[in-house]
């Protein structure tokens, strides 16, 4: 018996929650960014109407509004968005404890054994565009598959508000005249090395010998080669288990090109602020610290270094990366993005090797005062936030700042919490 699989994806999840306290703007092109004002701000969601323009997703405002002149542009309310995924989670867990959440407004459902319950893969997927629907003004469209790869593709298949089932008699039909980019996790590059081969869709690249893909792209190619004919058998996870996170990292474009060294520390702290209390609340410490910086011209580096101790303190991952950035940035060169992300995690119960270096390796801490005092500092931090709210407290050095950082909102333009191909992604993740 074939499982089956549900693929839940909200239609333009922010800006969507965004319009439910703005009924006035129903039927105008709409955009969510993390700056309305931001000169080099990025589009994080839109609306069905804008994304008739052509405006996409991680476009800059500037040109979007080139795009569509009319365009609306409203700011970010990530809480808002947490809340609602969770009402939305609730809502998928009423027919299935085996819910895996993949970023903020996608989660996979096993629902195999509630068919006697809800019926089959359809009517559930109907039921619950049903339940959204009428409980939180929203709609979503619905995969319904017996993998996990097909049922995604089958949300994406026909948008918005749609529920598309794609079986093993119809895949073929449907999904191999696709172009090959469009099958999941086939990127621009691997499109591009495919192409070269002659392989422009997906039916071409299932009728591909399996050997000679993974010659061509590596283990992807022979997990390409499974994806396309139908041969995904990852597991759906159940609603409580814990995700495997693999980093966790917080980025921002500023307002304006920055250079001296205090507006850098000040993007720094704000960044490492949030990814050091993501991985407390998660109960993770990193081994290695990675920043990349963008230049005004688009140019990208990346560098990334170990720690001598696993750490989830604040002040230990600003060193962390204001060493970093000194190392691999010219004095007095102009930034546009910064990106912090904390790496080579572990549990934070886990047993580490004592050092009698702090956790930059650099700084002698024989005793431990320093690593306590941070500690204390984040723990208290975090209690009052829990309390009055993200913007309760913050560093000193942010308030008052003109490069576009909110002292009052800690969610970033784009988070890069990750996990390996059939896991959970943060529920953070830009949409």
């Amino acid at each position: 018996m074939d499982r089956v699989i549900l693929h839940c994806d909200m239609n333009a999840f922010y800006a969507s929650v965004e319009l439910l306290s703005r009924p006035e703007l129903a039927g105008r092109p709409v955009a969510v960014c993390g700056d309305p004002a931001a000169r080099h701000g990025i589009v994080l969601a839109k609306n069905e109407r804008a994304k008739a323009f052509g405006v996409s997703t991680a476009e800059t405002v500037w040109s979007a509004r080139k795009k569509c002149p009319e365009l609306v542009l409203l700011r970010a309310h990530h809480e808002k968005y947490r809340e609602y995924c969770g009402l939305i989670n609730e809502i998928y867990c009423r027919f299935t404890d085996m819910v895996e959440p993949f970023s903020i407004d996608e989660s996979w459902l096993d629902v195999t054994g509630s068919g006697l319950m809800f019926g089959d893969g359809l009517e559930i997927g109907d039921r619950i565009r049903k339940t959204v629907r009428e409980e939180l003004g929203l709609t979503l469209s619905v995969g319904v598959s017996f993998n996990k790869v097909f049922a995604k593709m089958g949300s994406e298949y026909k948008k918005p508000d749609a529920t598309t089932a794609i079986d093993r008699e119809n895949y073929r039909e449907l999904l191999w005249p696709l172009p090959v980019e469009s099958l999941f996790f086939v990127g621009a590059a691997t499109a591009a090395k495919l192409a070269g081969k002659g392989v422009r869709t997906i039916g071409r690249l299932a009728s591909c010998d399996r050997k000679e893909l993974v010659s061509w792209l590596g283990k992807q190619g022979g997990m390409l080669h499974d994806y396309a004919n139908g041969a995904d058998d990852s597991p759906v996870r159940l609603a409580e288990e814990r995700r495997r996170i693999k980093s966790v990292g917080s980025g921002i474009t500023f307002k304006r090109d920055i250079a001296n060294a205090d507006e850098i520390r000040t993007g720094v702290t704000a960044l490492a602020d949030t990814v050091a209390g993501r991985l407390r609340k998660y109960g993770l410490k990193c081994r290695s610290v990675k920043v990349d910086i963008k230049d005004p011209y688009f140019k990208t580096i990346s560098r990334q270094k170990q720690l001598a101790v696993a750490t989830d303190i604040t002040e230990e991952i600003i060193g962390a990366a204001m060493d970093l950035i000194a190392r691999a940035w010219g004095k007095g060169e102009p930034m546009r993005l910064i990106t912090v992300t904390a790496c080579n995690l572990q549990g934070g119960d886990e047993t580490e090797q004592l050092s009698f270096l702090g956790a930059d390796g650099v700084t002698p801490d024989a005793s431990g005062a320093g690593r306590a005092r941070g500690r204390r500092i984040d723990m208290a931090m975090d209690g009052i936030r829990r309390k009055y709210g993200d913007g309760a407290i913050t560093f000193g050095s942010i308030l008052h700042n003109d490069i576009g950082i909110d002292p009052g909102e800690r969610s970033d333009e784009a988070s890069n919490d990750d996990a390996a191909p059939g896991t959970a992604r943060s529920a953070f993740d830009a949409k």
